[in-house]
């Protein structure tokens, strides 16, 4: 994960924990490891995946599934920080909890955020974590496992397939390397982690890629980041610094330099281009 601020957080288990950012807005590259449900207290989060764009506020409540490449734009709203209760759902959690289940679902969906709203069961359950955060000795051996199970069950109660998801343990299977990375190239992700979400050891990756692409991995990534941040900036009219975040680039100085390096003029002449145009038709 990719971070360009540091939340301030404060945990009553390596699972569970109170995580606030109080500056302008943190941005993250994130593929999740487990399963996370997130409560929101306050504050709002921009989440763009291959396939959507999701956005949450205060009192949402939403389950990102493992395994799934994102950004994670978290703001301030209405001069609060940015405020969530997070609760991981890991492997070993979910296979002890499955563990003499019988499973509902047999066929595994496809991975999907799923978003509850402010559902009264779930936020009773997340907001009963509140007090403990500030107490001194924290949750009580034992609690945190039993509010775990009764989010996990509550989960099962309200969502038919949920089960297909959460007992799902396997690992990414080897996947066409040329689909994935056309879908995936705006996410700033170690080689690593594209290796193993298709599939693929390090080596195995960089040696398919190049008969794909026939060049590496990062001019492949850095040129179609390029190709689609022109685009938004030229066609859709956006901003640099959205334009920046959502297409892979770490911060708005490296993006503005490679920008020129590609193209031979900078990001903001697009922007001063879209505005000449506007007042002509304005006339």
């Amino acid at each position: 994960m990719i971070n360009t601020l540091d939340p301030i957080s404060k945990y009553l288990t390596p699972e569970i924990k109170l995580s606030c950012y109080e500056d302008k807005f943190s941005k993250s590259e994130i593929v999740f490891d487990h399963h996370m449900l997130i409560w929101f207290i306050s504050g709002e989060t921009k989440i763009v995946q291959t396939d959507a764009v999701h956005r949450f506020k205060t009192g949402d409540i939403f389950l990102i599934p493992r395994n799934k490449p994102a950004t994670v734009i978290n703001y301030p709203k209405d001069g609060l920080p940015h405020k969530t209760v997070v609760m991981l759902l890991t492997k070993d959690i979910l296979r002890n909890f499955y563990s003499g289940i019988e499973i509902k679902t047999k066929v595994a969906p496809v991975p999907r955020i799923r978003s509850f709203s402010s559902h009264p069961l779930l936020e009773s359950c997340l907001a009963s974590l509140i007090p403990y955060f500030d107490m001194k000795d924290g949750l009580p051996e034992g609690l945190a496992s039993l509010k775990i199970k009764e989010a996990i069950s509550i989960l099962r109660a309200i969502e038919p397939d949920i089960d297909g998801v959460l007992a799902n343990f396997d690992d990414p299977h080897k996947v066409d390397l040329i689909s994935f990375m056309e879908k995936n190239y705006m996410f700033n992700m170690p080689m690593e982690k594209f290796g193993y979400l298709t599939g693929r050891s390090l080596t195995t990756f960089k040696r398919d890629f190049k008969r794909a692409f026939n060049t590496t991995p990062q001019k492949w990534l850095t040129q179609k980041r390029l190709e689609l941040a022109h685009y938004q900036l030229a066609e859709q009219k956006r901003k640099p610094v959205e334009v920046c975040f959502e297409t892979g680039f770490e911060n708005l100085s490296h993006f503005s330099f490679a920008f020129k390096k590609q193209f031979g003029y900078p990001p903001t002449n697009l922007v001063q281009q879209a505005g000449a145009t506007l007042n002509k038709q304005l006339l």
